[in-house]
């Protein structure tokens, strides 16, 4: 008996102590993020690559088979064949590229991303940037990383907006459309690299394409470039896609972090830092952002600059926008999360400049235009501008002449008119 005790004993000590060792190692980082959850979730994101090239930034870029990427897991595209090319592009979708001047006669240049100078992704692979432990860590989850907090675009028009910035803190300037039935968003977007003050804000340029309620069902697509240190671990200014179909609650993702958007370019990485940037009062830079719905799959395409077509979103991924899209939103935001005495950020947007000081210091949105149900880029009408707040950042609009349909926006955030 007395064997037998000593026996059980001696196991609970061991079955202690091997508790204790492993503890350590299953639990760890900030959050109290579970190495398990970390090595499954990175698994998931890292998909096994043919070839990896590093880039000056410290980004590493996978270059993955294009039939082993994240977004062919999503349960509705389990059996899904990817398309190679859209069936139609809407016109002159090949007679815009990356610009640069040092006046307002632009000549083109080619579109860079940082990696791009130590190689290049084979064919039949896509670029997918490597995702790391700390890129999760500085999540708030595991399960919210790459995902936008909800109700991140502004209410508009008939919509209740005196709750916006008490609710999320997120802040705009932008030029919308509303109230019609849309096929696409098209502009040329100001390129900068804006101060962001906290780790978890960002200051972002983007188009949004949405369709359905505010509320609970809105379904959104989005594309442009942002400067997010909680999502990146830098402040480089880098493209970004995102998309949801339920107002940001559970569904969609930045980039390639979920499965959903489909990507088949082999040199664009979304999330991938792009170059070169703008700078006050010398060389202006922007980046060309087509969005369109292909008419006969009815999926969602994005196009980058002159020939990148990048990929698109799937017409089942989404309720409203397996039609059409019934808002068109061209513009800045950020996210102002406030100090403890209640001052607001000093996140610049756009530029950190106010929208009239115009060229070269205030940041732009140029060309505007929208698809139409003919499949064919338009000048949008009744287009309409909207600050959260235009004593901390701004929106001015014009029109005519090479530019378009167009706006100056941003500015500095805390300034003595923005306490």
């Amino acid at each position: 008996m007395a064997a037998n005790c000593k026996r059980v004993s001696f196991l609970l000590a061991l079955v202690l102590t091997v508790v204790v060792t492993l503890t350590p190692s299953l639990v760890s980082g900030e959050n109290g993020f579970s190495d398990l959850k970390i090595r499954t979730h990175l698994k998931r994101l890292n998909k096994q690559p043919l070839k990896s090239i590093k880039s000056p930034d410290g980004d590493v870029i996978d270059c993955v088979p294009i039939t082993n990427q994240p977004a062919l897991a999503h349960p509705l595209l389990i059996n899904h064949t990817v398309q190679m090319s859209p069936s139609f592009n809407p016109a002159s979708v090949f007679s815009e590229s990356k610009l640069s001047s040092r006046t307002k006669n632009q000549q083109s240049n080619d579109i860079t991303q940082l990696w791009h100078v130590n190689g290049k992704c084979p064919v039949n692979t896509i670029p997918i940037r490597r995702t790391t432990k700390q890129d999760l860590y500085r999540a708030s989850s595991v399960q919210n990383f790459g995902m936008k907090t909800q109700k991140s675009i502004p209410k508009l028009k008939s919509y209740d907006t005196t709750g916006v910035l008490p609710q999320n803190g997120h802040q705009h300037a932008i030029m919308y459309v509303e109230d019609g039935v849309f096929y696409g968003a098209k502009a040329k977007i100001n390129v900068w690299n804006p101060d962001v003050e906290m780790p978890n804000e960002f200051s972002l340029a983007q188009i949004w394409v949405l369709g359905g309620n505010f509320n609970s069902d809105l379904n959104s697509i989005e594309a442009g470039w942002q400067v997010s240190p909680q999502l990146y671990g830098d402040n480089h200014t880098r493209l970004f896609t995102y998309w949801t179909s339920d107002a940001y609650q559970g569904t969609g993702c930045y980039n390639l972090l979920c499965s959903g958007f489909v990507q088949i370019n082999r040199e664009i990485a979304m999330g991938g830092s792009i170059s070169p940037l703008s700078s006050y009062g010398n060389s202006q830079y922007d980046i060309t952002i087509l969005i369109w719905k292909d008419p006969k799959e009815g999926h969602w395409w994005l196009q980058f600059g002159e020939k990148y077509i990048i990929g698109y979103w799937p017409a089942s991924l989404f309720s409203y926008l397996s039609e059409s899209a019934s808002m068109i939103e061209w513009g800045g935001e950020v996210v102002n999360s406030q100090s403890e005495a209640g001052q607001h950020t000093t996140t610049q947007m756009g530029s950190g400049r106010f929208a009239e000081e115009g060229w070269g210091k205030a940041s732009y949105f140029k060309n505007v235009q929208v698809v139409d149900g003919s499949n064919k880029l338009r000048n949008p009408e009744n287009l309409q501008v909207f600050t959260d707040q235009e004593n901390c950042y701004n929106v001015k609009s014009g029109n005519g002449g090479s530019w378009g349909s167009h706006f100056y926006y941003g500015g500095p955030g805390r300034n003595p008119n923005c306490p």
